[in-house]
């Protein structure tokens, strides 16, 4: 009589249900130690409101007569520079990582030049910005596109030289031109690495966009953020930044659903799937 094999059990940790509900407890407990350090004066209350009351002053941020006109303005212009800089920084990340991956000889002599250019800060940029832009929404564009540049740059040459060789030179055995191999042979290993370098960016543009906002006082959430810390008003800037964090929050997992979608063809995201 043939034994049975039993499927081996999976631990907590392993299961789909791990990672929500291990976040969803990080959370509440993020919560209770902030209304707990607030109510028990452990800090200041007038420097950190409870959490129960900068929850409820985000809803008069949100649709409340006064704030609401300002926060949704200003969350347009935060949005903007956000998507124009990131599809500037898509383009010519994808366009330039072509160009270097696919070619030893330039990748060698351009190496020393990105290494010399991608560790300088992009917050370092903000007074050049401002002294070619102006206080503008072009300033923020400028320096989003700087900080999410690399990311996808980097990203895109390495899945470039990442192809296969012999994938590379079955396709040319079967007379396929440049474009059908770029399309066949090259997109589908870069895609991957692409992907992550959007999603990584995503954030990296809101936070980059925030920031300036904030130094420079360039229209968007940032600015009214300073603007209501100058005006002592600091129940409406930790709702504003509770939002601002919802937000960075919404755009992860808009940008990774993304990539799920764009990648259901792939060997993980199949075996996501299936475990």
């Amino acid at each position: 009589m043939t034994a049975v094999q039993e499927r081996p059990r999976l631990t907590f940790s392993r299961t789909r249900w791990s990672t929500p509900v291990l976040g969803t407890v990080g959370v509440l407990a993020f919560i209770a130690i902030w209304e707990l350090a607030s109510r028990l004066s452990i800090v200041n209350p007038d420097y950190l409101p409870p959490f129960s009351v900068v929850f409820a002053e985000v809803f008069q941020v949100v649709g409340g007569e006064q704030l609401r006109g300002e926060f949704w303005e200003a969350l347009g212009m935060t949005m903007f520079g956000w998507a124009v800089g990131l599809a500037l920084s898509l383009v010519l990340g994808v366009v330039l990582g072509v160009i270097l991956g696919s070619s030893r000889w330039i990748r060698e002599y351009t190496h020393s030049t990105i290494e010399f250019l991608r560790p300088i800060p992009s917050v370092g940029l903000i007074p050049i910005a401002i002294v070619i832009f102006g206080v503008r929404p072009s300033a923020t564009i400028f320096v989003i596109v700087w900080a999410c540049f690399w990311v996808i740059l980097i990203h895109v040459i390495a899945g470039v030289t990442d192809v296969d060789p012999v994938a590379d030179a079955t396709a040319r055995s079967y007379g396929l031109g440049p474009l059908d191999r770029a399309r066949y042979v090259v997109w589908p290993t870069v895609l991957p690495y692409l992907m992550t370098g959007v999603r990584l960016s995503g954030t990296i543009a809101l936070v980059v966009a925030i920031t300036i906002e904030i130094v420079v006082g360039a229209p968007g959430i940032g600015k009214m953020i300073a603007t209501y810390q100058s005006a002592g008003n600091v129940t409406v800037v930790f709702a504003i930044a509770l939002l601002a964090g919802v937000l960075g929050l919404v755009i992860n997992l808009l940008l990774r659903t993304l990539e799920n979608a764009v990648l259901a063809w792939h060997p993980s995201m199949r075996a996501e799937v299936v475990a």
